[in-house]
C-alpha cells in the first residue's frame, strides 16, 4: 500500500479539530450580550480563541513536528513543506453571544496549494472534510455545489467587515440582488463557504479575508466542484483578499455582476 502523507494528515486533523472544537464548546459563553474583548469594530477575541488555537498548535507538532504551523492569533510559528492554517474559533462576533454558528477551521497547504481541510461547528453537529482528488464530505457524506442555473432563484451571501467602505458593501449588495438573488449574512466566512461546498448556498463574496478564513474551505470548495475566484494569487498567500465562491451554473453571472474574478 503507498503511503499518502496528506491521507495520513486529514485523519489526524479530524481528531485534533473534534478535541479542539469540544473545548470550544466547553467555554461557549451563555447567550446574552457579547463575552470578550474587542480587537476591532464587531471583531472580538475570546478566552476561547487562545485556548483552541494553543490545543491545534501542540497537537500538530506532536504528531507532525516537521510541518508548518499558522494560527490566526499568534501567526507563522512554524515552517515545513505542509503547513496547517487554523482559526481556531471563525464567527467569534456569533460565539461571543452564545450564538450557533461557529466552527473550527484547520486547512493544511502542500507549498502555496490547498490540499485538505476539516471544518467543524459542533454547536450545529456538522463536520465538513475534503482531500485532493477524494472528494468533500458532511458528516462523512459526499457534497457537491447547488446545480442552480438561474440567478433568480439563488440565495448569495456576502461577508461584512468594519475593514470594507459602507459604500463598497453597499454597491455589492445591490449589485447581488439585482440578480433576483436572496442576499444573507450569517457571520462566519468559513462556514458560508461551507455552505457553498454543499449547496446550501450558491454564492459566497467576502471583499476582505484572511488565508486563515478560508484555508480549510479552499480545498472543501476545489473537491465540491465549486468555481472560486483566485484567493491565493491574488495576496490571501500573505495579507487580506477578496474571495468569491459559487455554484458553477451562476457563477459567470455572480462574477460580473459583483465585478470580481472567479
Amino acid at each position: 500500500m503507498t503511503f499518502d502523507p496528506i491521507a495520513v494528515r486529514l485523519e489526524a486533523a479530524r481528531s485534533v479539530v473534534r478535541d479542539a472544537a469540544q473545548l470550544a464548546l466547553s467555554l461557549r459563553p451563555a447567550p446574552g450580550g457579547p463575552s470578550g474583548t474587542l480587537k476591532g469594530r464587531q471583531d472580538y477575541l475570546t478566552e476561547a480563541d487562545g485556548a483552541v488555537e494553543a490545543l491545534v498548535s501542540r497537537r500538530i507538532q506532536e504528531l507532525f513536528p516537521e510541518d508548518g504551523f499558522q494560527g490566526e492569533e499568534n501567526g507563522a510559528t512554524r515552517q515545513g513543506r505542509f503547513r496547517w492554517v487554523v482559526d481556531p474559533i471563525d464567527g467569534t462576533s456569533n460565539y461571543a453571544r452564545g450564538r450557533d454558528r461557529w466552527c473550527v477551521s484547520l486547512g493544511l497547504l502542500e507549498g502555496d496549494e490547498p490540499v485538505a481541510g476539516v471544518i467543524e461547528a459542533p454547536a450545529l453537529g456538522e463536520v465538513f472534510t475534503a482531500s485532493k482528488g477524494k472528494g468533500a464530505f458532511l458528516n462523512g457524506k459526499p457534497i457537491k455545489a447547488s446545480p442552480i442555473t438561474n440567478t433568480q432563484e439563488a440565495m448569495i451571501e456576502m461577508g461584512w467587515s468594519s475593514r470594507v467602505p459602507a459604500e463598497t458593501f453597499n454597491e455589492k449588495i445591490a449589485a447581488i440582488m439585482a440578480l433576483g438573488a436572496m442576499p444573507r449574512s450569517g457571520g462566519s466566512g468559513a462556514l458560508a463557504l461551507a455552505d457553498v461546498a454543499c449547496g446550501r448556498s450558491d454564492g459566497y463574496l467576502e471583499i476582505v479575508i484572511q488565508l486563515w478564513d478560508v484555508a480549510a474551505a479552499l480545498a472543501i470548495l476545489a473537491e465540491s466542484g465549486a468555481a472560486v475566484s483566485p484567493f491565493l494569487q491574488t495576496g490571501g498567500l500573505t495579507g487580506g483578499a477578496t474571495i468569491l465562491a459559487a455554484a458553477p451554473g451562476v457563477a459567470q453571472a455572480l462574477s460580473a455582476a459583483v465585478d470580481m474574478e472567479i
